[in-house]
């Protein structure tokens, strides 16, 4: 064992427990650190991005797509700030993560020294906080007791985000320690008693279904979860913005229970008579604001399965609650003896039917035969599904433009063998376009992302970042010219009465080619398949900027104009 610097020690610490990537934004306060990605750059790769928020937002995806913590750097005061926002990203979508915040020396500690926060404070750990843990680093030596610590924190039960706090003196002292070996997640089984339970409950349910989702899923509980539904001819649902759960091609898939979700699946949780939710915490989105599923005692009886014993009973008094993370639970399912024959096979054949349905191009009643513009959004989401590798990797932000893609396109689920979905629950904008750059820079698979106008302007500069280390994400750039989710909003609860919404942008393909990216304008959906050819075969990245006309616009889980007189018939 060699004396070095903390700060070496600290990312050697990091790779011993499998990082093999950290996003950051320099600082001062962790040169240290710096110095030591240098020394391990064989081991561990330090991405350099532009802002705290973009790096914060790559390391919640690395997290999602791994399932081990995401890992993000960023100094003191404002860094950690900015980063914020993909802190609360992680803990609303239950992603591990750990932040580490340079932060000021100890001599200095307490006298509101320069861009000094008291970050148990703000970060503090609760409910309704943005982290599982926080703790400050003030002995050199028992880093690897924290590193690993906060690892097992992070995966633990439901995942998050933990913040370590690095003084700046600390980590440039020279210490003798090692690594801790490698933490993995604690696996929580389901007891034999519920699981009896819960066969009970199925065997005198006339309306079952599914709702899967949340974090922690592997191919081999993904296929486990499968197999369970399939022995049981179950409807599966897929929680919001976990649409690669459950293959949406199986005959059992439901559709998706979130935003804009299909008025026939909404109809169909009211009345389910057994709602078996296996990993989503059924959050505000999921639950339609608390009505599909009424609070704190729903209708239907309901088993909740989730990872973390603190989510059970905290908002849905659950008729059985099981303690069990994704791997255990599925593993039980699959082998859970189903009877011969079901009542409700005709029910889960319909609950696929109206799912198809949904997914077709349908007029609105009262409303013109073309939609408004020359963009045929369907039929560029089809071509999306003729051209993209199964295993691409879809990232979004939030805004009107992400409904496009969540009721048109099809993942084929983890139980393929990948994470095919990256998108925040929270419904932070900003997310998409580097929580892609994150995916394609660390997996090499094609990564693709759409993005509103407003949504790309909020981290559209890590495209320098994905240039830098050889990112190649294809972009497609929705452009209305406003922010659309709050227009629709304003259209409806104040018609005619435009303030705060509208947006005037920049030229998107003189600004990507400014960074190194392909760009190109489409303005039809004849044209889009030849430039998306192209972005598939390109060297760099690409963005796609198609325009939109503002009356295009997503409004209560149907594609429609935002005119006031269609307003007016959908209401």
């Amino acid at each position: 064992m060699t004396r070095q610097l903390a700060g070496h020690l600290l990312v050697e610490c990091l790779a011993a427990q499998g990082a093999t990537h950290a996003f950051g934004v320099p600082g001062e306060s962790y040169l240290a650190v710096l110095d030591g990605f240098h020394t391990y750059a064989d081991r561990i790769r330090f991405v350099v991005c532009r802002q705290e928020g973009g790096a914060a937002f790559m390391a919640e995806a690395h997290g999602k797509l791994t399932r081990r913590p995401g890992i993000c750097f960023v100094t003191r005061g404002p860094g950690a700030t900015n980063a914020s926002i993909g802190l609360h990203t992680a803990f609303q979508d239950s992603t591990p993560m750990v932040l580490l915040v340079g932060d000021v020396g100890s001599d200095f500690r307490d006298r509101e020294a320069f861009q000094e926060v008291d970050f148990q404070s703000f970060f503090g750990p609760s409910t309704k906080g943005m982290a599982k843990r926080v703790e400050r680093i003030d002995e050199a030596a028992r880093i690897p007791e924290y590193v690993a610590r906060a690892f097992a924190t992070a995966m633990a039960g439901r995942p998050g985000p933990v913040v370590l706090v690095l003084p700046e003196d600390m980590l440039r002292e020279e210490v003798e320690a090692a690594p801790l070996p490698r933490v993995e997640p604690v696996e929580a089984w389901s007891d034999p008693g519920s699981l009896r339970r819960l066969r009970e409950l199925l065997l005198a349910s006339q309306k079952p279904l599914v709702i899967a989702g949340g974090s922690g899923w592997t191919p081999q509980s993904a296929q486990a979860l499968q197999r369970f539904a399939e022995n049981w001819q179950l409807p599966v649902a897929n929680a919001f913005r976990f649409q690669d759960t459950f293959d949406n091609h199986h005959p059992q898939y439901a559709g998706d229970v979130g935003i804009g979700i299909n008025p026939k699946l909404a109809a169909r949780v009211r009345e389910s008579d057994l709602v078996i939710a296996i990993g989503p915490r059924l959050g505000e989105m999921t639950t339609g604001g608390y009505t599909l599923l009424e609070a704190p005692k729903p209708k239907q009886t309901l088993v909740h399965i989730h990872g973390g014993a603190e989510e059970l009973n905290r908002v849905y008094l659950a008729d059985l609650a099981i303690n069990a993370t994704m791997d255990a639970a599925a593993r039980s399912l699959e082998v859970l003896t189903a009877p011969p024959t079901v009542p409700w096979a005709d029910w889960t054949a319909a609950a696929h039917a109206d799912y198809e349905d949904n997914i077709r191009p349908q007029k609105l009643p009262g409303l013109d035969e073309s939609q408004p513009g020359a963009v045929d959004m369907p039929a560029i989401v089809a071509t999306l599904q003729k051209h993209l590798p199964a295993d691409a990797v879809l990232t979004n932000g939030a805004g009107n433009f992400a409904s496009w893609i969540h009721r048109y396109f099809r993942h084929h689920g983890i139980a393929k063998g990948h994470k095919t979905q990256l998108a925040p629950t929270s419904g932070a904008m900003g997310y998409g376009v580097p929580a892609g750059i994150a995916a394609s820079i660390a997996t090499g698979r094609v990564a693709f992302t759409i993005a509103g106008d407003g949504d790309f302007l909020m981290n559209g500069q890590e495209l320098a970042t994905a240039v830098q280390y050889g990112g190649k994400s294809i972009i497609v750039l929705l452009d209305n010219g406003m922010f659309g989710t709050i227009r629709m909003h304003q259209e409806r609860d104040y018609p005619e009465r435009i303030s705060g919404t509208a947006l005037r942008n920049p030229d998107f393909c003189a600004l990507a080619r400014a960074y190194g990216y392909a760009a190109e304008r489409v303005e039809s959906a004849a044209d889009f398949e030849p430039a998306l050819l192209r972005a598939l075969a390109a060297e760099t990245g690409t963005l796609i900027h198609i325009p939109l006309s503002p009356e295009v616009i997503t409004t209560r889980g149907t594609l429609s104009g935002i005119t006031q007189a269609a307003l007016q018939r959908l209401s």
